[in-house]
C-alpha cells in the first residue's frame, strides 16, 4: 500500500488490503484502549497517535509487512530483550505475515503502548 491519503483512520482501514484488515484493527484497537489522552491523527499517510503534538505510535500497511512504529527510543531501550529476535527497522517492529493474524505478538504490542502511555519520554 502506497502512503495512504485517507482523511481518517475510519477511510484508512476501508481501504487497506482486505487480508491486513483484522491486524490493523486490533493494532487501532490496543492503541485506543492503551493510550489514553493521546489524539489519533493521521500523519505521514498512516494513523499516529499523538501526545501534546507529538507522535509517539503509529502503525501501516506496508507492500510486504505491517509496521508498527514506536517512536519513543527510551521504550526501545527497555524493551530490548524482548525486541531481540523480532524483524525490526530503526523505529518499527514489522510483522511479515499480517493475514496470520496469531503471528503477530499482541502481548508485546499492549506492553510497549503501556510503556509509552505511562509518561513523556524521548521521542526520535
Amino acid at each position: 500500500m502506497a502512503q495512504s491519503t485517507a482523511a481518517d483512520v475510519d477511510s484508512y482501514l476501508s481501504e487497506a488490503p482486505e487480508g491486513r484488515r483484522a491486524a490493523l484493527t486490533e493494532l487501532r484497537r490496543l492503541c485506543g484502549e492503551e493510550l489514553k489522552g493521546f489524539a489519533e491523527v493521521m500523519a505521514y499517510g498512516m494513523p499516529a497517535y499523538e501526545r501534546d503534538g507529538t507522535a509517539e505510535v503509529a502503525f501501516a500497511s506496508q507492500k510486504q509487512y505491517v509496521s508498527f512504529y514506536l517512536m519513543r527510543s527510551d521504550v526501545r531501550a527497555a524493551f530490548e530483550d524482548r525486541l531481540a529476535g523480532h524483524d525490526m527497522g530503526k523505529g518499527c517492529l514489522r510483522f511479515r505475515r499480517p493475514e496470520d493474524v496469531g503471528s503477530i505478538d499482541f502481548g508485546l504490542v499492549r506492553d510497549l503502548l503501556r510503556a509509552t502511555a505511562s509518561g513523556p519520554g524521548t521521542v526520535c
